[in-house]
């Protein structure tokens, strides 16, 4: 073993959450061809959860992945949801044994809590979720118990704080949210560092948009190395930091899985060189005309309609940073009707979220001009 958890674990896990479809359906047999392609490279963390594909995916890694290779010869992870569907104690609890009956995995190499944050961590606590998850370790159903998030730094700190017990946690952590302040994936980094905790990096191409950035950004990147993908550049960038498990990446086909394993096999983390290059990728991906916001969500709490108004400028600058409509949309919904939150059409333009905001954005312009591109 090194010197911390996980460090002789290869720098690429393959992210069972995007699987290659066929008929609606995931497509066994290329996702066979990719876990044999990825462990005959050398690799062996695999990542699903309770809720990917409705369950398809843990029964995926089951067929794949479980059902045909030696036990010890992979390590797997999956994640449980408490805040999605459990009505008590009892069903979140059954989760993890639905788990281990879809994957037929035995026990898990690394189990986490899923997606803390927001209001979510309370269902974590109010149906003893932490404690559970100890005494599955107990039984050796767990070997390493952590939890993923998508939150702010100081959250994350909270939590941390308040469970050390935690192995590990799992980050969304890429270049170009390095420094973003609705993101804080370098804060949120060094506070897991600063408690002394690994992390497994999620989202190192954020969910694509990396592996076909705006032309501006290519240019960057051709100039530098015409033979290396985009996604090299970003996962790469995710690997050479210090304290990382593995790092996570959601290949959707053969192509993909060969172009990661391409640079990945023999990986080499990024020299000062790579890195200004890295910088001035993201110089120009901040050049792009954006909303300011920092999501401190002073504008929300006197809002009459209660309108989303940061997590409209998250899904607004999605579109603007990457011209990815589909991905703004998406969010946007996920940060409206998907936390109770109205949209942005509703603004009855009263002015009381311009008088607190810290920024000064002329929010009601911005709603406008956003409920033109998203709820189109």
């Amino acid at each position: 073993m090194g010197n911390y958890l996980g460090e002789e674990i290869p720098k690429l896990g393959f992210g069972l959450m995007r699987l290659p479809m066929k008929d609606n359906a995931i497509d066994l047999e290329q996702t066979k061809e990719m876990v044999d392609r990825f462990m005959e490279a050398g690799f062996c963390y695999f990542d699903t959860a309770y809720g990917y594909n409705d369950g398809e995916s843990e029964k995926a890694a089951k067929a794949a992945l479980v059902d045909r290779y030696p036990r010890e010869k992979f390590l797997l992870a999956t994640k449980l949801p408490a805040w999605a569907g459990a009505k008590n104690k009892e069903e979140a609890e059954q989760m993890f044994y639905t788990s281990l009956e879809r994957t037929g995995a035995g026990y898990f190499d690394f189990y986490l809590l899923h997606n803390l944050g927001e209001e979510r961590s309370y269902f974590f606590d109010d149906y003893g979720i932490w404690d559970f998850l100890q005494e599955r370790k107990k039984e050796g159903l767990i070997r390493h118990l952590g939890f993923s998030m998508h939150d702010k730094a100081e959250v994350l700190d909270e939590i941390l704080t308040a469970h050390p017990e935690m192995e590990f946690v799992q980050l969304q952590i890429n270049y170009a949210d390095w420094e973003d302040p609705s993101i804080e994936s370098r804060k949120c980094y060094e506070v897991a560092r600063k408690h002394g905790k690994p992390v497994i990096i999620m989202e190192p191409v954020k969910g694509g948009t990396l592996a076909n950035p705006p032309k501006e950004v290519s240019e960057v990147f051709a100039a530098a190395d015409p033979e290396a993908s985009p996604s090299s550049w970003a996962i790469r960038f995710a690997a050479s930091l210090e304290g990382v498990i593995t790092v996570l990446s959601g290949m959707s086909n053969v192509e993909q899985m060969e172009d990661n394993l391409s640079y990945m096999k023999d990986f080499k983390p990024l020299t000062a060189e790579e890195q200004a290059v890295v910088e001035k990728a993201r110089d120009v991906f901040n050049s792009f005309p954006k909303v300011p916001c920092t999501a401190c969500a002073y504008c929300m709490k006197g809002c009459p309609k209660n309108i989303a108004i940061y997590g409209t400028f998250q899904a607004v600058n999605i579109y603007n940073m990457y011209n990815d409509l589909a991905g703004a949309k998406g969010k946007y919904e996920w940060n409206t009707s998907g936390h109770g939150w109205g949209k942005a059409s509703e603004c009855i333009k009263c002015g009381k979220c311009e008088q607190v905001c810290p920024q000064h954005i002329h929010i009601r312009d911005e709603l406008e001009k956003a409920a033109e591109v998203l709820e189109k």
